[in-house]
């Protein structure tokens, strides 16, 4: 088993709580208890993806039964208004407070969560996700637009923010023998977010459904309560490894690989090397091409492939009936649904394949075959095939999760273990930036095209080969990410100092604490069945609204 044999004791006996010297691995510890910790977070912060759910029944939070409108006012005074409800457009930005909040967050904060650790830091996320819903809840309640703004987008971003990038550093240090797999584990809990959330929300909110309310401000208590305790108990199961620990019976490999430094790089300095912003552009272009997909998902299946969805293949989307319009409405429910087991699977799959044909082959196969499955795309719709068509955009999609969960290994190899939490923490900008440049892509482009009267089924065309246009752009960048200059690495000297000023310096003995390299005892099964039920549940119900496609 993968345990902590013999550990030094844990010293600071005053230190706090969620002090980092109290979370230092104690003999007996399991590694394989870490990749859930992790789970419990991102799976809650990850409903970030399914707040749609939430969009109509609020739009409709005074008239009850329909929406009571004021079509002329305007954004500022919606956000103040009590006697209209809010247009489903004006939530949906909603989205880009989360990610930008959580990009903004992640950067300003991931130096502190170095400090302090992974505990603190996902405790003050559960703190701010958990918190952030219920102000949320009570801007429903009074009917504030600008407090639920606040409280879920802002609040609940920094949230995000937190939580998403607590684990990164930490697992690392454990799985040095398998960097990519281990963060792929934690970070897929973000993709599937969403699959176990949004039909928790609808059963909620059908639950606390009353004549006089649309049942959402009572759902976004319970979820909040519900994702504070969840968080809270991934946050105290957190355990950061003694100093220059590694796995018992495993050595690095003598044969060395120029693209895995063994130096660090501190934190100040990473962003002055090319090596950052190469990858910082590598992710960026690979997020935005994904996420302008992820967007656009529904309305593109439904209008490239109209009637043929439902058996008519003669009749084109603007020629559906209303009741036709509907079917192929939920169809395309459904495919979206199996994009998200494939953004979640290709999270863990990209990212172990990492670990075999290192980050930058990993990176060359995202561009090259999304380059080729963009450009096939019009061609699949041409042929009117639904498989090969759903085929192509799921492993798009899975290549788009496999980007964020194969990141951190990469700038782990580039930068060191040090720092590369905060590090990673500043990337995320990049996935800020992607946010806007995506959606952006996709839907003004969509707009454009329909205004020049091109027909429903080649509307994207122009926008797959753009895309391609980004992906060779992407390719470039990752062809040109070469080792760090020796110039920005810190002496070992400088390392031990900066050890020694932690709470790891006080942990005890270095060395190997007789850690296996595998194994689970029965307490890490039953803690990763603790965060595997609930997401067999997200799947079981996704691959049942995705079997509607067939």
């Amino acid at each position: 088993m993968t345990t902590i044999s013999s550990a030094g004791s844990m010293s600071g006996a005053g230190a706090g709580l969620l002090d980092r010297e109290r979370t230092v691995a104690s003999a007996g510890f399991n590694r394989w208890m870490v990749p859930p910790a992790a789970l419990c977070i991102h799976l809650c912060i990850g409903m970030a993806y399914g707040f749609s759910v939430f969009w109509l029944p609020l739009s409709r939070a005074l008239g009850l039964t329909a929406p009571k409108a004021c079509p002329d006012m305007s954004l500022l005074q919606e956000l103040f208004t009590t006697s209209c409800d809010w247009k489903v457009a004006s939530m949906g930005w909603m989205f880009t407070l989360f990610f930008v909040a959580l990009g903004v967050s992640a950067a300003i904060w991931g130096g502190w969560l170095e400090r302090v650790g992974p505990r603190k830091a996902g405790f003050v996320a559960a703190l701010c996700w958990g918190g952030g819903l219920l102000i949320g809840a009570f801007g429903i309640y009074v009917h504030q637009l600008w407090i639920m703004w606040l409280g879920a987008g802002v609040i609940g971003g920094i949230g995000l923010g937190l939580g998403y990038i607590s684990p990164v550093s930490t697992l690392i240090k454990w799985f040095p023998d398998h960097r990519g797999m281990a963060t792929g584990m934690a970070i897929m809990g973000f993709g599937g977010g969403a699959m176990i959330g949004a039909p928790l929300a609808n059963i909620l909110i059908t639950h606390f459904k009353t004549p006089t309310s649309v049942g959402v401000w009572e759902t976004f208590v319970v979820m909040g309560l519900i994702y504070f305790v969840f968080m809270t108990i991934g946050a105290f199961s957190y355990r950061i490894t003694p100093p220059n620990w590694k796995p018992e019976g495993w050595t690095p490999p003598a044969k060395s690989n120029a693209m895995i430094s063994k130096a660090n790089v501190h934190l100040d300095d990473a962003h002055k090397t090319p090596q950052f912003w190469l990858i910082w552009w590598v992710l960026t272009l690979n997020v935005s091409a994904g996420i302008g997909v992820i967007g656009m998902a529904s309305p593109m299946l439904q209008e490239i492939f109209g009637g043929k969805l439902i058996g008519f293949p003669d009749v084109g989307f603007n020629a559906l009936s209303l009741e036709q319009k509907a079917t192929i409405a939920a169809i395309a429910a459904g495919f979206t649904g199996l994009l998200s087991l494939f953004n979640i699977g290709g999270r863990f799959f990209w990212a172990s394949l990492s670990d075999y044909i290192g980050r930058k082959g990993t990176y060359y196969c995202f561009f090259l075959l999304g380059i080729a499955l963009y450009a096939l795309a019009p061609t699949f719709a041409a042929m009117g095939s639904k498989a090969l068509f759903v085929l192509g955009f799921g492993i798009i999609l899975s290549m788009y999760g496999g980007g964020f969960a194969t990141v951190p290994a990469y700038l782990a190899d580039m930068f060191g273990t040090q720092f590369v939490g905060a590090i990673h923490g500043r990337l995320l900008t990049a996935w800020s930036t992607a946010g806007i440049i995506g959606p952006v892509v996709v839907n003004y482009i969509r707009e454009f095209q329909l205004a020049a009267g091109v027909p429903r089924d080649q509307l994207y065309n122009t926008t797959m080969y753009i895309l391609c246009a980004m992906l060779i752009a992407g390719l470039i960048c990752n062809y040109l990410i070469k080792p760090v200059d020796p110039k920005w690495h810190m002496s070992e000297a400088d390392v031990a100092k900066l050890q020694a000023a932690s709470a790891d310096a006080t942990a005890g003995p270095s060395g190997s604490f007789g850690i296996g390299r595998g194994g689970l005892d029965l307490r890490a099964a039953l803690f990763w069945a603790f965060v595997g039920i609930p997401l067999a549940w997200g799947v079981w119900i996704t691959l049942q609204s995705a079997a509607k496609i067939l």
